[in-house]
């Protein structure tokens, strides 16, 4: 009885610190940002909007996870069901946009820009530049080996930054009062699906794709049984860390709610910048700059070990040669700055998003008809509708053949809001369900996993 409570309570422990862990990678410094700026633009409509931001902000990077957890497959083996190009490319664009080619150099230079230089007043490409060597640096350090980047984050720097995250949001919400204040043209009408979309740009839902295998490796060297115990234990964390970010979103959201002349600001660094300052003087600015610097520090070391790890697998050179090529690559983009980092990254993040949900939300549906059917054509058809419409959007952004695409898309509800793509996907898998209801069940192929009842299968 004793070794037994020993085991259930150490491995209550692990779990804490592994959701601990996933919690610090999700957060960063566009998650610190987002939700004040959210609150003082949707003013009195403040409630629907910040639901609708917990929904893909919170909700649905842990669907992500719960997806990957039951289907016991990697991005890339679930990618591979929609077919043979798609199971290349979007593993690949997704690790770089998370990685490489936006999430990780934005770590860097959104600590430059929000919290080195309002801090110490030093700004510049060479001041830019000695920072980002030293903050990814840092970053690489701590993601050297990825066995023990959970207990790193889990034990040592989770708790600071949660820890500074209370003080700063305490402090706000006890010296102000909310303020009446007129909702801004885009959350005026529609302020939850507003919430939608601004939830998006936290590139979670992305990454917890990523961090899922993260996870689930963290466990198994913890030595978590495969199965049952390994997709519970995942679940549990995913939930958790989900269960956080809402709180933290919901603090920092009534930050924007309390904060006076909210209106004046034209981002949330600035005004959480003020708030700490105006709440605690220059105590108060040092916080922010340390919420800041470690908030984007967890998440640089979750990125660089979870594209490390992805990249030596499925290319050739070690996990550590592709920790340093990304390190390397996210200091020279970071020291050119926010704005080069997203007029790089925005038409990749903006088609990335479709196909990721909906190959979340099938992945979550299947398991409800394994004893009928395996999905072939239900992931097939809505995944290369949402690939489609994503493009076609994609193209009329960038300004390309806008006359010739914009009907294609236009027609659709919701297509103002940027989500005319959620109707075509949900009809193209309505007619992929009743293409494999009318085939007999197809064999497992072998080498897969799935998850049947909790348990992971390997045929």
């Amino acid at each position: 009885m004793g070794s037994t409570a020993v085991k259930r309570s150490g491995s209550g422990k692990t779990i804490a610190i592994t959701s601990l862990a996933l919690f610090s990678m999700f957060f960063g410094a566009g998650n610190l940002i987002f939700p004040p700026m959210l609150a003082v633009q949707a003013g009195d409509n403040f409630w629907p909007a910040i639901l609708g931001f917990l929904g893909t902000g919170a909700l649905l990077p842990v669907l992500a996870v719960i997806a990957i957890a039951l289907s016991g497959a990697s991005v890339r083996d679930l990618s591979q069901r929609a077919g043979t190009v798609f199971g290349v490319m979007f593993p690949i664009l997704a690790y770089l946009s998370i990685g490489a080619f936006y999430a990780l150099p934005r770590t860097g230079a959104v600590s430059m820009e929000t919290a080195i230089t309002p801090l110490f007043g030093v700004e510049g490409i060479g001041a830019s530049a000695v920072f980002n060597l030293l903050f990814f640096g840092a970053a690489l350090a701590l993601a050297w080996n990825p066995s023990t980047i959970m207990d790193k984050l889990g034990k040592f720097l989770v708790p600071s930054l949660v820890i500074l995250l209370i003080v700063m949001i305490v402090g706000s919400l006890f010296r102000w009062d909310a303020q009446p204040r007129t909702p801004g043209e885009q959350y005026a009408d529609g302020a939850f699906t507003a919430g939608l979309l601004e939830g998006y740009l936290t590139m979670d839902s992305i990454a917890a794709l990523a961090f899922s295998i993260v996870i689930i490796s963290t466990l198994r060297m913890k030595g978590f049984a495969e199965g049952k115990e390994i997709v519970n234990s995942t679940i549990i964390a995913g939930l958790g860390a989900g269960l956080m970010l809402a709180l933290v979103y919901l603090g920092l959201g009534s930050i924007g709610r309390v904060i006076p002349s909210g209106g004046q600001y034209d981002n949330g660094a600035g005004l959480l910048a003020d708030a700490a300052n105006l709440t605690m003087g220059t105590a108060g600015q040092i916080i922010f700059s340390l919420v800041v610097l470690l908030a984007c520090l967890t998440t640089a070391v979750g990125l660089i070990t979870a594209t490390g790890e992805y990249f030596s697998e499925q290319f050739p050179g070690s996990y550590k040669a592709w920790a340093i090529f990304f390190t390397i690559w996210s200091i020279v983009f970071a020291t050119q700055g926010l704005n080069f980092i997203m007029g790089v990254a925005a038409p990749v993040i903006g088609f990335l998003y479709p196909p990721a949900i909906a190959l979340i939300f099938v992945t979550l549906i299947e398991p409800a008809f394994r004893s009928r059917t395996r999905f072939t054509w239900a992931m097939f058809l809505p995944i290369w509708v949402a690939v489609i419409w994503s493009a076609i959007e994609t193209f009329i952004a960038q300004g390309w053949a806008v006359d010739a695409l914009t009907p294609l898309v236009n027609w659709a509800p919701l297509a103002a809001d940027g989500l005319g793509w959620v109707l075509p996907v949900v009809v193209a898998f309505v007619i992929g369900l009743i293409i494999d209801f009318a085939k007999p069940k197809p064999p497992m192929v072998v080498g897969t996993n799935e998850a049947v009842d909790g348990e992971v299968v390997t045929a």
